[in-house]
């Protein structure tokens, strides 16, 4: 495949998990949306009508990807417009039968937040799960923790720092064996490994565009058909009267295309991708013996994402030292601070070594080259500061 043109003459960028360029394919099927197909999609005349079916098109082919029905794919502003729609949603519309929602400590500021303004403004009990050494949830802790009165259960499917997968299929059944309804927020794992909804039993998953070669404005909710929500924006009868608006097709259609080159090219991107985040971590235990711990599990991982601590040196100050490549010591969402990665010390390392990690994320356009050659940067910044 040919390097992006944003790529190119610039930095390696080990950054997917934060943003994915924008696939070309994806940007030349959604340039016609931007110029000469310009109708509102709820018009009967002839401008909507290429509109309305462009978005149909679109909601097919995010469903074929994730395993589900159209209808139950409802479009929306970007992930964390999902989660809210999900669980602020599940849980308005559940009110009158209970008011507890059980999540765990190591999610996305889109979940812990929106769960402590239901805390805050309904009165909705919050409990947060730990996790493990591995960045894991036990399900005897979501069995300990859940009772009569819980109608929402939300387990992010992939930790976006360490891309640590969480036991999805069992945990939702422990959720539906006691009347709860199961979210997983999947921005990370939804095109990197499979993400089909029937499999995982969830009946709420969260996409979100720029993570999946989409542009950033963009996403998409699973709601297993029959299941009721509270509107996310309330106007006209848009998505099923959930988000109402006039819809952004051209992002739509973006949308749709991400999905089927993801569908198409998923089995030999998910090897492609594993192979060079061993080798990278590989030839990093090779440069800094002894120095290097991988965070996160050993094997339940995204096949992309690598975590790592340097012992000695500070992942900020590994990353400014080493201004060839373009990385992360954590999320986007909470980058710029001097803290040690709240995921990190959750899950029981120390503040030193969370403080000496870096998030290495790989993605379509990574190489051979740029894992070798970003190894060897990462090293000789680490022997400079020491």
């Amino acid at each position: 495949m040919k390097t992006h043109p944003g790529l190119q003459g610039n930095p390696i960028y080990l950054d997917y998990n934060a943003t994915t360029p924008v696939d070309p394919a994806v940007l030349e099927a959604m340039l016609p949306y931007l110029s000469t197909n310009f109708g509102n999609p709820s018009s009967t005349h002839y401008y909507g009508q290429a509109m309305r079916q462009a978005q149909g098109t679109a909601r097919d082919q995010v469903a074929q990807l994730l395993g589900c029905d159209p209808s139950e794919v409802v479009f929306t502003g970007c992930g964390s417009e999902s989660d809210t729609l999900a669980i602020r949603g599940a849980a308005l519309a559940l009110r009158e039968r209970g008011n507890h929602i059980i999540t765990q400590i190591t999610e996305h500021p889109a979940i812990l937040n929106v769960c402590r303004s239901l805390e805050r403004l309904h009165g909705f009990r919050i409990t947060y799960l730990p996790v493990d050494r591995d960045g894991r949830v036990n399900p005897a802790d979501l069995e300990a923790a859940i009772d009569e009165q819980t109608v929402l259960v939300s387990i992010m499917h992939a930790n976006n720092e360490t891309g640590t997968l969480q036991p999805i299929a069992e945990l939702s059944e422990i959720a539906h064996q006691h009347g709860a309804l199961f979210h997983t927020d999947a921005s990370q794992s939804v095109g990197k490994i499979a993400t089909v909804v029937t499999e995982l039993g969830v009946d709420l998953l969260t996409v979100a565009g720029h993570k999946l070669y989409a542009p950033k404005g963009i996403g998409a909710l699973y709601v297993r058909w029959g299941i009721q929500l509270e509107p996310a924006i309330y106007g006209g009868g848009q998505e099923g009267g959930r988000r109402a608006g006039t819809e952004n097709v051209a992002f739509t259609v973006a949308l749709g295309m991400a999905a089927v080159l993801a569908y198409e090219q998923l089995d030999n991107s998910r090897v492609r991708l594993q192979r060079l985040r061993d080798l990278f971590l590989r030839r990093l235990v090779q440069y800094l013996p002894g120095a290097v711990h991988l965070n996160g599990h050993t094997t339940e991982r995204l096949p992309n994402t690598l975590n790592v601590s340097i012992d000695g040196v500070s992942g900020e100050e590994v990353l400014a030292a080493t201004p060839q490549i373009a990385s992360s010591t954590g999320s986007a969402c909470h980058e710029g601070q001097t803290e040690p990665s709240a995921v990190l010390l959750a899950m029981g390392l120390s503040p030193e070594r969370a403080l000496g990690a870096v998030r290495l994320t790989l993605g379509r356009w990574s190489t051979e080259d740029e894992v070798e050659i970003a190894a060897r940067l990462l090293a000789q910044s680490v022997e400079t500061l020491r």
